[in-house]
Formats: C-alpha cells, sequence, structure tokens
C-alpha cells in the first residue's frame, strides 16, 4: 500500500492511497512495479501537488513554503526543481534570432557563469559554462547546434574579448552589438576618475564643491532633485576641468541617434578632436577603447539592430534577488533553474 500526499483541501492535508502492482517480465525475468503518471520523481507526493509547490516559491521563498506547507526544506527544494523542469519542457528549445551575452558572479572569489538571453522572446536560455573564457561560451554555440547558429543575426554583449572571439568564431556571419549601457558605463568611470583627481588636485575651500558629487555628476539630469541641480551647477561653475569632462559625457549620448555608420563615425571624429588640449587623460582612454571596438558600436546604426537592451541589465538584478533569497543553498543547478524560468509565466 503506498500513500502519498495530494493537494490540500484548505486547512486540512489530503492523501492518496492505492496499491502498485508488481509484476513478472517473461522477457527478463525481473519483477518490475508499475509506472504512475500522476506520482513526482519523489514517490511521496503526486505531480500537482509539486507543481502547486513550484508555483508557491516563484513569490515566496523554500523556508516560507516550507513552513507553511509543513514540510522539510529539502523536499520543497526538490519538488520546486521537478516544476522548474517542467517548466523548460513545456516552452521547447530555443531557436534564437537576437541574442544577448553577459556573465554573473555566482559567489565570492571571482567566480563566473554565463547567461545567454533571447532578447526577442526575452527569456534566458542558457546558464552555464565554468568561466567567462572563449571554452565557456562555445560550449552554449555546441549545444545550440549548427543549425540553430545559423540562424543568429545579431549577439549584444559588453566588450570582453573571450566573448567577441568565442563569437566571432561561431557565428561569424552575425553582427556584433556593444551595449549602449556598458558603453555609458565606462565613460561614467571616466568622468569619475576625472573628479577624483581634481578632488586631490584643489585644496582648501574648492574641495566643497566636489566632495559627494559622484551621483550628480554621473546621473541623468532629469533624474536629479532640485537641490541635486543646484548642487551641479555650482559644482560645474567652480571647476573648468570637471565643466568640460561633465559636457563632454553628456554629448557623446548623441552617437546613438545616428542611422548611417559614415554620420556616426564623422560625430565620433569631432568628440574624440574636442578632446585636444584638454588634459582628460581618462576621456582619451576611453575614446581609444571606443576606436578599437568601433565595429561593434557601429552596428548600433543599423536599424535592425534598434534592440531593446535593457533586458540583460534587468535580468542581472532577478538573479541577484534569486542569489539573496537563496542564500545558503550550494546547489547550482536549483540557480541554473530559477535563472532560467524567472522570465517564464506561471503554469
Amino acid at each position: 500500500m503506498r500513500r502519498v500526499r495530494d493537494l490540500s483541501c484548505g486547512d486540512a492535508h489530503v492523501f492518496l492511497e492505492f496499491e502498485v502492482r508488481r509484476v513478472a517480465c517473461p522477457a527478463c525475468r525481473a519483477v518490475k512495479r508499475e509506472r504512475l503518471p500522476f506520482l513526482a520523481a519523489n514517490p511521496f507526493y503526486t505531480k500537482r501537488f509539486a507543481f502547486y509547490v513550484g508555483a508557491r516559491c516563484r513569490s515566496s521563498s523554500i523556508k516560507d513554503v516550507a513552513a507553511e506547507l509543513g514540510l522539510h526544506w529539502a523536499a520543497v527544494k526538490e519538488l520546486e526543481k521537478e516544476y522548474m523542469r517542467e517548466q523548460l519542457r513545456r516552452v521547447g528549445t530555443p531557436a534564437p534570432r537576437i541574442i544577448g551575452i553577459d556573465e554573473v558572479s555566482i559567489r565570492k572569489g571571482k567566480v563566473f557563469r554565463i547567461v545567454v538571453s533571447d532578447l526577442v522572446r526575452h527569456r534566458p536560455i542558457w546558464f552555464g559554462g565554468r568561466d567567462r573564457t572563449e571554452p565557456s561560451l562555445e560550449e552554449f554555440f555546441a549545444r545550440l547546434g549548427p543549425k540553430k547558429a545559423a540562424r543568429i543575426r545579431l549577439v549584444v554583449m559588453d566588450m570582453w574579448r573571450p566573448f567577441y572571439n568565442a563569437a566571432q568564431n561561431c557565428v561569424p556571419h552575425a553582427a556584433i552589438l556593444f551595449g549602449k549601457f556598458h558603453v555609458m558605463r565606462q565613460l561614467g568611470e571616466a568622468l569619475d576618475e576625472v573628479r577624483r583627481s581634481e578632488y586631490r588636485r584643489v585644496s582648501g575651500g574648492e574641495r566643497r564643491f566636489i566632495k559627494g558629487q559622484r551621483y550628480n555628476l554621473l546621473a541623468h539630469r532629469e533624474n536629479l532633485t532640485l537641490d541635486g541641480r543646484k548642487a551641479l551647477r555650482t559644482l560645474l561653475a567652480a571647476n573648468k576641468r570637471l565643466n568640460t569632462a561633465y559636457l563632454l559625457k553628456e554629448s557623446f549620448g548623441q552617437l546613438w541617434d545616428y542611422r548611417r555608420e559614415v554620420w556616426a563615425r564623422r560625430f565620433f571624429e569631432n568628440w574624440r578632436a574636442a578632446l585636444r588640449w584638454q588634459r582628460l587623460q581618462p576621456f582619451e582612454k576611453f575614446a581609444a577603447m571606443i576606436e578599437r571596438h568601433w565595429d561593434g558600436i557601429a552596428a548600433y546604426c543599423d536599424p535592425e539592430n534598434k534592440v531593446s537592451l535593457g533586458f540583460v541589465e534587468g535580468l542581472n538584478n532577478k538573479i541577484r534577488v534569486i542569489q539573496r533569497r537563496a542564500y545558503g543553498l550550494r546547489d547550482e543547478e536549483y540557480l541554473r533553474l530559477k535563472v532560467l524560468t524567472a522570465t517564464l509565466p506561471k503554469r
């Protein structure tokens, strides 16, 4: 006699009791037990109970669901993993046309895994690799297969050279686009380096204009409060080099508005020429970096490549939330399933 737990009825726990038949196989002469499709992988629960537990874990922690249902947290985790595997089975094997590539740190000590997302369907499709090297990313293209890899027309990534090399080797026909967010973040770091150098250079009362103004310098002007805008105006009026660096940072954003590479290139050359005699070494390094990666930035001028690039960064925020909620768990397979099902609808 087998006893398994099923969906509760109100506050009452429901259990099913039934007999499991055992039969002798005349072919192999072994005694086998019948398969019951309504049972979960854990034979003490039904599938619908397992899927209910998994759906509850979408909005609550394992600890809370375990306390609510009177289960051990390890049993809840295994039931949720079965629910997530079923979700992935239902959505099928991905066949992306536009992919985004990024890395995520899974623990201290610079241990990375690679996340590949389908930017058309807005969902992650692969979480793996051993680090953020070329062979690790090549594992994704190998698993995808040559036919589906041939369908990829655009690859969006940051300016990490191993990712670029792996994409060039595995999907040479696809255009490579460096994300605007990553480029502007590099420019923001250059501006912040100028701010720190100016703080070290000046002394006395002039420092009070610079101290504590990092956010006001790097944020979009429309996001600043009234006091923030006033402090920014005072800072830019008091320090000529920071004023020049800030104006250069703000004007660089126009690069993403051009629809033809020739005009984008002309804008960049003019922007780079404005750096002469300004003694802004961090900006000169940034301009040299843009020159080295120009092909991946100019790809944004193609109207077909005007894709939403914020999904990858939004997914990184989701992953950090998942890691905080799963604090203490060292099951990497669980993390992989959580990431791959993070944007799937509840079913």
